[in-house]
């Protein structure tokens, strides 16, 4: 089966009609996708300027995904090679027990769905590895907090997905699904509280993002 790499060659070999340099990238987000393939694939798209069914799309532009998501991936390989390398030490140093930060390594390990976002239209706005570094740092500082590491909300509501809903809360401004493991009691309780019948775990309405003083504000479909 073949890899992200080589995918990312299809999606850069000028050879090929930009339909199947297309569907070239959208299988690079089946080996590499931070905030899931649907929301990883509108994302690129509303950066590089692409409709997201536009199956003809200008060949320029896909690069110009294409190179996003690659930056991201090279960010995410080597803070995973970090990872091996602290564990190695831990367990020579007699440290065997997992912590909090190993079990969401295990849960992202490979690139996918590592800043999950509940719904494909609603994601940060920045580049994916601006915020891949802040998720990461502040998964790194083992510090509870009460805001989303993201765009810095503290507006939350509940997954409507019960096999998903211990992952963490849905951030109501930037669309992502917090960790739960970095934010406080009182924070998750607050979030519990926001169910309602009228659908728990939907996001904001357009528009909310702006009124929140956001870090990275978030992208929506027009």
């Amino acid at each position: 089966m073949a890899g992200f790499r080589a995918f990312a060659a299809q999606v850069r070999d000028p050879r090929l009609l930009a339909t199947r340099r297309r569907t070239a990238l959208r299988k690079c987000l089946e080996r590499f996708a931070p905030y899931g393939h649907r929301a990883t694939w509108h994302h690129l798209c509303t950066r590089a300027g692409i409709a997201p069914q536009d199956r003809d799309p200008d060949p320029a532009r896909l690069l110009a995904a294409l190179a996003e998501l690659e930056e991201a991936r090279a960010l995410w390989l080597a803070y995973e090679a970090e990872c091996v390398a602290r564990r190695r030490r831990e367990k020579r140093d007699g440290i065997r027990q997992p912590g909090a930060l190993d079990a969401w390594h295990r849960r992202t390990w490979g690139g996918c769905e590592i800043v999950p976002c509940a719904a494909p239209h609603r994601h940060p706005a920045a580049p994916l590895t601006a915020v891949l570094r802040t998720v990461i740092a502040a998964m790194e500082s083992g510090r509870l907090r009460h805001d989303c590491p993201v765009c810095g909300s503290t507006r939350f509501r509940p997954l409507t997905d019960p096999d998903r809903r211990a992952a963490g809360p849905v951030c109501a401004d930037c669309g992502v699904i917090t960790p739960a493991a970095l934010l406080t009691r009182e924070t998750l309780a607050a979030a519990r509280r926001e169910a309602s019948p009228a659908g728990a775990g939907t996001v904001a309405p357009a528009g909310a993002a702006a009124g929140s003083g956001a870090r990275f504000g978030a992208s929506m479909a027009a």
